[in-house]
């Protein structure tokens, strides 16, 4: 059933914007279970965006670009309950407003493929009331972004659908300190070892280009969320509040946890209404699935060192072997419980497992259980890490697919802009902005690929996970044949117990 709710995954689940995914990670307590989400994203101007329209869309007013002469009117947005702008001490007073900071942006940025903003979108914890839930969002982006010279325009939605955000917009442009735009790049001569300029050949000198600020590093993506797991972390804590969130993949914080899918809203809502969903389907078996890893862990874990201990227990001094007294004990229970004709048709059953158990692995003592235990513990830890590490690859494997599919899905949409007339363009790219703004974003994700020696091959990464997908379910049903074996070393351990507290018991009325 999960391989083919896998199968239509690959082209139905719609990515963010952003070209860094959305994950839900693991609280450090179990049972308090929350969303990591923190996707950033670059607006450009190339794609049909505007610095103007986004930040209109995000406070839910009315603005007017001075670049293109349009006005974005989102007055009637529901959901928005807070937006602010915060600025370093040397910007200029006026972009305190919105229009006038987001209008001097667009002004400055004279090329067609400018990138106007950088946004971040943080998942606000829901523990949180509303003015902890804005005090964290003001001291992240004071002490992260406006501390660095940057000017921040942020807003807080909440539809009371479960899923309160914030979109956070950071200027890319750095001001110089008399509060002037200042140079994104410079231009740097390249130097022999001798310090001197190097000749280009062409009557010039060779030379590069060098950002003027650190703020596109790729480094920041991972400084900026593990940031905001902190902040969030410290807010939970000052309300007393024991879940926590962790910015790191399952993998990078060494849990063998299969990690659930990101839900979205729409299938949020869905499920909340009742209304059974294709990513609920796939997050309640990934919870059966931990929850089975779980179980059989703690319950072989018990076992191995219940058999560690008692490995040195010596057979009975008769010379019969201690299994066969175990067997005979726990087979006499099972029938002296039976009542029904059913009930004697179950112990009947299970002293026939308990038989077959020892009888298959030539068990008679106790150092024989250990290392029979032993050998268990070492299978599940293998098949553990089997199916933990086919899971991940499958969820590399999805997402690749998921980008793909989406890739497919509005190329053409994105060929079509190429030929619409000039006079046309403009109407085009806002009747059709989300959709190019995703085509972007998935362009961006496949050219990452690509440069990092991937290749784009999704027949392949088809083939590989539907081999993986049979390869992890084989896992899971030798996984849950394992209970039958640790049911029948429970059983003996439960024998074990009755005949020792049987034995205190005759000695306390022999000393009698």
């Amino acid at each position: 059933m999960r391989q083919q709710k896998r199968n239509t995954r690959f082209a139905s689940v719609l990515f963010p914007l952003a070209y860094i995914p959305r994950h839900r990670l693991r609280r450090k307590e179990e049972n308090h279970i929350a969303i990591f989400h923190c996707p950033i994203q670059i607006i450009k101007r190339n794609v049909g965006r505007s610095a103007i329209a986004a930040a209109a869309y995000r406070s839910g007013e009315k603005l007017t670009s001075e670049w293109d002469g349009l006005t974005r009117d989102y007055t009637h947005k529901p959901g928005v309950v807070h937006s602010e702008i915060m600025l370093p001490a040397h910007a200029p007073p006026e972009f305190a407003d919105r229009s006038t900071l987001w209008n001097s942006v667009e002004q400055i940025e004279k090329s067609s493929d400018a990138q106007l903003a950088r946004e971040i979108e943080v998942a606000l914890p829901v523990e949180l009331s509303r003015a902890a839930q804005l005090a964290l969002v003001r001291s992240f982006v004071k002490d992260n972004f406006v501390a660095e010279g940057m000017c921040a325009d942020f807003a807080l939605h909440d539809k009371g659908d479960g899923n309160p955000h914030a979109h956070i917009m950071l200027t890319i442009r750095p001001l110089r300190e008399d509060g002037k735009w200042g140079a994104k790049c410079r231009k740097v001569y390249d130097l022999d070892s001798q310090g001197n300029r190097i000749p280009d050949g062409k009557g010039g000198w060779k030379n590069h280009r060098e950002d003027t600020t650190d703020w596109n590093n790729r480094e920041n993506a991972e400084k900026w969320r593990a940031a905001w797991a902190a902040y969030a972390n410290r807010a939970l804590e000052a309300a007393g509040r024991p879940e926590r969130i962790d910015h790191r993949s399952y993998k990078r914080q060494g849990v063998d946890k299969i990690p659930s899918i990101h839900m979205g809203v729409a299938a949020s809502q869905m499920e909340r209404r009742g209304i059974a969903t294709e990513k609920g389907d796939i997050n309640r078996q990934i919870a059966a699935d931990n929850k089975l890893l779980k179980e059989i862990k703690a319950r072989i874990t018990r076992i191995y060192n219940w058999t560690k201990e008692q490995a040195g227990t010596k057979q009975p001094q008769d010379g019969s072997s201690l299994m066969a007294r175990l067997y005979e004990a726990q087979a006499k229970v099972n029938s002296n419980k039976a009542r029904s004709r059913s009930g004697k048709i179950k112990a009947l059953q299970d002293n026939a497992k308990l038989l077959a158990f020892l009888q298959s692995n030539g068990i008679n003592s106790m150092q024989e259980l250990y290392e029979k235990v032993s050998a268990m513990n070492k299978d599940y830890y293998n098949l553990r890490g089997q199916i933990v590490s086919a899971e991940r690859r499958l969820a590399v494997l999805d997402e690749r697919l998921e980008m793909w599919a989406q890739y497919e899905k509005y190329k053409p949409i994105r060929q079509k802009l190429d030929k619409v007339k000039p006079g046309r363009r403009e109407q085009y790219q806002q009747k059709h902005r989300d959709e190019l703004a995703l085509f972007d974003a998935v362009s961006v994700f496949l050219k990452s690929l690509k440069e990092s020696g991937e290749a784009i091959t999704p027949k392949a990464w088809r083939a590989e996970a539907a081999k993986l997908a049979v390869q992890k379910d084989a896992d899971y049903q030798k996984m849950r044949a394992m209970r039958d074996e640790i049911n029948a070393v429970e059983s003996l351990r439960k024998a074990a117990d009755r005949l020792a507290h049987e034995g205190q018991h005759q000695q306390r009325e022999t000393e009698r």
